[in-house]
């Protein structure tokens, strides 16, 4: 452009020059002592615009000569980089197609020469992982933190998700424990203490972790409620293991309000107060938790306690009877209760009525303790019998 407007110049001067030239030619003299050089003013201009353009040529000629090893370095610099970005496109095409050898190679090949020499690393240590290589995937991760120094956190989460992904657990918690003292915010530094906790059965610490979880929304609610539950089953199974009933009721205690509702934790603690003969707290969680879902598991626990209340216990279980009054547990529920208040009649005519609506082996065996205890020896013989062929396939 700047080449074109000169051009234009020149030509719209040789056009004046042209018509000054036709009106009045005159002349140009130059001495220098005894020589003189006379010419017309247009032949003069001509000759100094004439020079003038050769200069020009003249100087551009030396210029581009001088930068000629620059240039020739520069084509050849430009010439690496453009190698080194199509080898950096195929090595993540290769690695998102799982094409993990082919990917390594690839990303490694003209790093040296690459705009983007972390990712190169980062991508190839990501398919050393998959080729079960962690020394050369190490040696990745050690190359990236060179190239771009100032990038040492994204280096080292890279490195916690590849050694928590090979199973190196411990070497991934260092590190991630590492971040979060970094960042104490950095939601998928969380999102990863979550996964190894969890896979380490590190149940209080992840527990401790939870406020966070939610505080910084790591993970949708339904997600957050699997953890929480995941993490208090565990502790109650903790508890358990000191068979202290005082250490389960603490730790039910510290369960949030949501999950003291959920069917599974509810039958968790109240089998483990029954086991441990805290039956009447048992009693107490059982019997809301039956008026506010009818739960079959929760009636035969129900009727298993040994609560020093079975009267309010049987008059609730009877009441039930209006909206259940064929369902074989509760009845065999209703027998076990009666059995306790020494309602023999009417212990037997509930365990009678649970097999008339479906024979149970728990029902005949409980039929079966009943005749022995009330001196019917062959009843209860057969009663046995009779849940023993359940249990039996025939042949």
């Amino acid at each position: 452009m700047k080449t074109l407007f000169t051009f234009l110049i020149i030509l719209i001067l040789a056009a004046g020059l042209g018509v000054v030239a036709m009106q009045d030619n005159g002349y140009v003299l130059i001495g220098r002592g005894h020589t003189t050089v006379e010419m017309s003013l247009a032949v003069f201009i001509f000759l100094q615009i004439s020079i003038y353009i050769l200069i020009s040529i003249a100087l551009r000629l030396i210029k581009n000569t001088w930068g000629l090893p620059d240039f020739i370095k520069f084509r050849h610099n430009r010439s690496k980089s453009l190698k080194a970005q199509k080898a950096s496109r195929q090595g993540l095409i290769a690695l998102a197609q799982g094409k993990w050898k082919e990917a390594e190679k690839t990303l490694i090949k003209n790093v040296a020469n690459s705009d983007t020499p972390l990712l190169n690393y980062l991508s190839a240590a990501k398919a050393a992982q998959k080729l079960n290589e962690p020394e050369r995937r190490d040696h990745y991760l050690s190359m990236a933190h060179q190239s771009m120094p100032e990038a040492d956190f994204a280096v080292e989460l890279t490195q916690a998700e590849l050694q928590l992904a090979h199973g190196q657990l411990e070497q991934s918690l260092a590190t991630l424990v590492h971040l979060k003292s970094i960042s104490p915010k950095h939601t998928h530094v969380l999102h990863l203490l979550a996964q190894l906790y969890e896979k380490l059965n590190s149940w209080k610490e992840l527990q401790a972790l939870i406020p966070e979880l939610k505080k910084h929304k790591v993970c949708s609610s339904k997600e957050l409620e699997r953890i929480q539950k995941r993490v208090f089953t565990n502790l109650i199974k903790q508890a358990a293991e000191t068979e202290n009933v005082e250490h389960i009721i603490a730790t039910w205690n510290e369960i949030p309000k949501n999950l003291k509702n959920d069917h599974d934790m509810v039958l968790q603690y109240t089998r483990l107060l029954h086991r441990f003969n805290a039956d009447d707290k048992a009693e107490t969680i059982l019997h809301n938790a039956i008026k506010q879902n009818w739960n079959t598991e929760f009636i035969d626990l129900y009727g298993r306690l040994k609560s020093p209340h079975p009267q309010a216990r049987l008059d609730f279980a009877e009441s039930l009877l209006k909206r259940h009054e064929k369902n074989p547990v509760l009845l065999l529920a209703l027998g076990r209760i009666c059995k306790q208040l020494e309602l023999w009649g009417k212990a037997q005519a509930y365990f009678e009525a649970s097999l008339g609506a479906e024979p149970m082996v728990q029902t005949y065996k409980e039929l079966g303790l009943l005749m022995e205890q009330l001196g019917e020896e062959e009843k209860a013989s057969q009663y046995f019998r009779q849940g023993l062929l359940l249990t039996t396939p025939i042949q």
